[in-house]
């Protein structure tokens, strides 16, 4: 009798330590979520007279913001194989009409995108260039300027140029002036023809720990005021190549 119940006394200790582990585990993971969802600030300090007087001399800069893979990422109805973990709520539904078929994209965008919008909004010009077709990437940026008025100019699909079967962009274009003009891409072959204007980033998909968008703010705050921006980003050429 003492038997069955050492037994049965072992074996409820054993659920019960396991029961616990899984609460801290769950609790653990909760709480790391919070902490990565935690509201981040990049601390714009105020410029001091010297600085203010050096931008008042520069030309104010534009920068070009691709859309997929580097702010945001979608996929539709007809993927078989969802790059985003099922079950991960999307931020926003597109429903467009492609060829007369209406389409719905699930669109998850970058973490901090927001954040990271509004502070480069007031450093410099921003502009739109994805290769997506323009029904989508209107949508799109309409949902990420969201009525604030930073993403006014925009240029899609029909204004690359299409070669070796790449969509490249033209960022003359934009602005005949390639020392005050730069882009943010995770696609090398999308600006090819302009390495030294441009800043690679890693192409994102679902990872909701990314902070690439928060670790280039301390480098475009800096930039702004430089005369040249190819002076400083040709000097990233080794990353073009990785």
């Amino acid at each position: 009798m003492i038997k069955y119940f050492v037994m049965g006394l072992r074996g409820f200790f054993l659920l019960a330590a396991k029961i616990w582990s899984f609460v801290c585990y769950c609790f653990k993971r909760q709480a790391r979520t919070v902490i990565q969802h935690q509201t981040v600030r990049y601390e714009v300090i105020q410029l001091s007279p010297l600085s203010k007087h050096r931008l008042s001399m520069l030309k104010r800069k534009t920068l070009v913001l691709d859309l997929d893979e580097t702010l945001i990422h979608s996929h539709h109805d007809g993927v078989l194989k969802p790059t985003v973990k099922p079950g991960t709520p999307p931020d926003f539904v597109l429903k467009v009409n492609i060829d007369r078929h209406p389409v719905r994209f699930f669109v998850h965008k970058r973490p901090h995108v927001d954040y990271f919008l509004e502070i480069v909004s007031q450093w410099y010009d921003l502009v739109v260039f994805t290769a997506s077709m323009e029904i989508y990437g209107a949508a799109v940026a309409d949902k990420l300027d969201n009525n604030k008025g930073i993403l006014r100019r925009r240029y899609y699909r029909q204004h690359c140029h299409l070669a070796e079967g790449s969509y490249t962009k033209d960022l003359c274009d934009i602005c005949s002036d390639l020392s005050s003009i730069f882009i943010l891409d995770n696609s090398p072959v999308a600006y090819r023809n302009y390495q030294d204007n441009a800043i690679p980033i890693r192409s994102w998909f679902s990872d909701p720990t990314d902070t690439a968008l928060l670790c280039l703010l301390p480098m475009l705050d800096a930039l702004r005021f430089c005369n040249d921006v190819r002076s400083v980003l040709s000097r990233n050429l080794h990353l073009h190549r990785t």
